[in-house]
This record gives C-alpha cells, sequence and structure tokens, in this order.
C-alpha cells in the first residue's frame, strides 16, 4: 500500500457476512476505517447518518438492488464515492452501475491492489478538494 493513503472511512455494503467481514478486517488491519452493514436500507440508514469517503456496494442485495440504493446514496449524499462489487453473473448490472454513476466496478473476489489503487485516487481527489 502506498505510504501516502489516509485512513479512509469506507462502508461496506455486502449480504455475503463472511466475505464482508473479511475484507473489512483486511482494510482495518491496513489503517483503514471500515463500517460494514448487510442490506441496502441500513447502508442508506448509515449515508443519512455518518460520513464516509467511500461505499463499496454490492450489486446483488435482497430486497433492494445495489443499482437502486446507489441511485439514492447519490440522492443523500451529491458526490459521495460508490464502487460496486459484482460476481461474474453480475458483470452486466456492474456495467449498468457504471452508467449511473459509480466510479468504479470490481469483481469479485476482490483484488486488494486493485482496492487500495482506488483507494489511493479518493484520498488525493479529497486533499485536494
Amino acid at each position: 500500500m502506498p505510504d501516502a493513503i489516509p485512513p479512509l472511512k469506507v462502508l461496506m455494503v455486502d449480504d455475503e457476512k463472511d466475505f464482508a467481514l473479511t475484507l473489512a478486517e483486511r482494510l482495518e488491519l491496513r489503517g483503514f476505517i471500515p463500517s460494514v452493514v448487510f442490506d441496502g436500507e441500513s447502508a442508506l440508514e448509515r449515508v443519512r447518518e455518518e460520513h464516509f469517503d467511500l461505499v463499496l456496494l454490492d450489486v446483488m442485495l435482497p430486497g433492494v438492488s445495489g443499482l437502486v440504493v446507489l441511485g439514492r446514496i447519490h440522492e443523500i449524499r451529491p458526490g459521495l464515492p460508490v464502487a460496486l462489487l459484482t460476481g461474474n453473473a453480475s458483470a452486466k448490472d456492474g456495467i449498468e452501475g457504471m452508467k449511473r454513476g459509480a466510479r468504479a466496478c470490481i469483481n469479485k473476489p476482490v483484488d486488494l491492489q486493485e482496492l487500495l489503487s482506488l483507494f489511493a485516487e479518493i484520498a488525493k481527489e479529497n486533499r485536494h478538494a
């Protein structure tokens, strides 16, 4: 990880609890501040209540889909970067999410270096904002 990445506050939204908690742990060990929720409604509540530097949002969520949550996040916090997490089955949805303003589309299993590169970009933008 580049030394210059500050401890970004990241909201992770994924119904695969083991995946989400493991990734959160890996991020925390690298100095980031992850929060984890397992459904779209909880994510929207957290976005309303707290400041986050980035949202990692699974496309395939129970109930409210990730694409709907993406749109609502942009209504609540315009400009908040959202990166979509997709499995092979939801790659088409990931492309649609990018068209709707997602910052990135990251395939599962997550390549940690790809994710850290995104974090570095977000941190750089935050410094210049």
